[in-house]
């Protein structure tokens, strides 16, 4: 309906740049929106204020000019200027409910279309693969999911992407913690070191390695700690670094049995866990295969030629500060080991080289500082940093009892993602993850999410579509007839069905907004109200009324409710219950 309205506009700007009133070369698509408020309208438009700066007049005066251009149409009952030259225009009964007979011709598809060619691809998650998912991964799991969902419902070409961070020091950690819990089987007397990963799930890997290797792999502990400093607060960090040293020399290439184990066991939980929660990837990405195919020197060789490398100290720096950066950054230190920051970079050229005409990264908050020197890695390698779009996401605080709980992998002190769906089940984690602003604080009520009432939004969503199913359910001997309720559309003049009928309506420019935004809390808004809205009506109104034009005018629109609370949760990940 309002391409139909927007069209009538074009057509008054033609008359009037034929007049001589608007200059063509001035001209700017007309734009049409809902009204806040039913009182004004169903729709409003600015075009004569975004013209009138060009005509040499006030808006208010282009716009009565505007008005008497525009052509008649049934769909339009009426239009008013309003304010400095707003015209708000009101629908005529029958182009009201156009958006219910579209809902219930076009059912799952309503809201999703516009086909493109663009290829998305959407990074997200990306944890580190060194212990379980805690709930603080689960924001941005929940939130990528649903931008996947949202960007393949406006018809991009979308691939879900997870980093596999399967290098590095933190891995080697990983591995030395598991090694050790392991030598507490083998009979040896070890001092666990404070760097190490904590936890029960490490000494469960320790057993497991144990059960599979038996004695095989033992080694002195005595021996790994020789020339290593002492296990203190300020040399922690010193301490788990040479263990890793003196273990991978005392192993060799068995140093890969604990590595290895670790890395499978701990990224299969991880998989699981995501698949359980509807987070489906098509890639994971394992970052030891920019090592091993040579891309991360590639990649250092494509800046040096482009000379935006120097060295200094030793080490290999790139001038990412010619880039906006607040400072330089080294890529290859003076041991001639390659940083994450190479990495980084080997992987955005990696990600390119694949075709994908946009990328999407969703990163946790504390990687804000990470977004320029990105960006500035894309530039530098020779590709547009404007194709590389990233989204931070603030960690979600869980409250249990009032108390906030802790989220520290290396300490073991967490609640881990399952753990949280076991409480309060997949779709309360799904929606409260993202019914806020990504960037903005989340507290995650475990109190609310597992309540029945109004106050919990996916509860009272989810009503609205099991109350809808039920009416259905309870029509026995009289079927609905879908083609007569839609014929007698007409026959609804309450208010609360004509806000219905045009919240149905915003349906798909909501969709599209929030994919344009990438922002999917606009998704839970808009079920919010809409959910209220048939609340309201379906409390104050008698659906099946013996009047059947009436009535299945009535259906028609409490299907159309339906359909579209049903592909709204479709999008967020959750479900639609039948009954509640």
């Amino acid at each position: 309906m309002k391409d139909a309205v927007a069209g009538l506009f074009e057509q008054a700007l033609d008359q009037l740049i034929s007049q001589g009133i608007i200059d063509a070369a001035d001209r700017k698509p007309v734009q049409i929106e809902n009204t806040r408020d039913p009182a004004h309208g169903d729709l409003a438009t600015n075009v004569a204020m975004m013209h009138a700066k060009a005509a040499k007049m006030a808006p208010r005066t282009l716009a009565e000019l505007v008005l008497e251009q525009l052509p008649q149409s049934d769909s339009v009952q009426s239009t008013e200027i309003a304010g400095p030259g707003f015209i708000n225009i009101r629908l005529a009964k029958g182009a009201a409910f156009e958006p219910v007979i579209r809902c219930l011709t076009e059912h799952h598809q309503f809201g999703f279309h516009q086909a493109t060619n663009e290829r998305v691809q959407v990074e997200f998650v990306s944890a580190n693969p060194t212990g379980p998912l805690h709930v603080g991964h689960g924001r941005g799991a929940a939130y990528g999911a649903t931008l996947v969902n949202l960007l393949k419902a406006r018809g991009h070409q979308v691939e879900a992407e997870y980093y596999v961070n399967d290098a590095g020091r933190q891995m080697n950690i990983l591995a030395v913690s598991v090694f050790i819990r392991y030598l507490e089987h083998t009979g040896e007397s070890v001092v666990f070191p404070s760097a190490g990963y904590q936890g029960d799930y490490i000494s469960e890997l320790g057993a497991t390695l144990f059960q599979h290797a038996g004695n095989s792999l033992q080694v002195s502990y005595d021996a790994l700690l020789a020339g290593v400093p002492n296990d203190s607060e300020e040399t922690k960090d010193t301490h788990i670094d040479g263990l890793i040293q003196n273990t991978k020399e005392s192993l060799g290439d068995d140093w890969l049995k604990p590595f290895d184990l670790a890395l499978t066991a701990i990224l299969d939980d991880i998989k699981d866990d995501l698949s359980e929660f509807g987070a489906d990837f098509d890639e994971w990405f394992s970052e030891k295969s920019l090592v091993t195919s040579g891309e991360i020197d590639q990649a250092i060789a494509t800046l040096e030629e482009r000379g935006h490398l120097y060295e200094q100290g030793g080490a290999i720096w790139f001038r990412s500060t010619d880039f906006g950066d607040d400072k330089d950054r080294v890529v290859r230190r003076d041991n001639g080991e390659t940083t994450y920051f190479a990495s980084d970079i080997a992987y955005i050229a990696n990600k390119f080289s694949r075709g994908f005409d946009r990328i999407i990264y969703v990163w946790g908050a504390d990687h804000h500082g990470y977004i320029v020197r990105i960006k500035a890695a894309a530039q530098a390698l020779g590709f547009d940093p404007e194709r590389l779009t990233i989204r931070l996401v603030q960690f979600a605080i869980l409250y249990k009892d009032g108390e906030r709980l802790q989220m520290s992998t290396r300490s073991g002190s967490f609640v881990t993602l399952r753990e949280l769906r076991d409480d309060v089940g997949r779709d309360a984690c799904r929606y409260f993850y993202v019914m806020r602003k990504a960037d903005q604080h989340l507290d995650f009520d475990l109190s609310l999410a597992t309540s029945q009432s109004k106050d919990n939004p996916v509860y009272y969503i989810q009503y609205a579509h099991a109350r809808i199913c039920r009416v259905f359910e309870g029509l026995e001997g009289q079927p609905f007839d879908e083609q007569r309720g839609l014929d007698h559309l007409t026959s609804l003049v309450t208010q609360e069905e004509l806000d219905l009928a045009t919240a149905i309506g915003r349906f798909p420019e909501v969709v599209s907004k929030a994919a344009a935004s990438l922002e999917a809390h606009v998704i839970c808004y808009y079920l919010q109200d809409l959910a209220a809205d048939f609340h309201r009506w379906y409390n104050g109104t008698r659906l099946l009324v013996d009047d059947m034009d009436v009535r299945d005018a009535r259906l028609a629109l409490a299907k159309a409710v339906q359909t579209v609370i049903r592909n709204g949760l479709d999008l967020l990940g959750v479900s639609s219950p039948r009954s509640m």
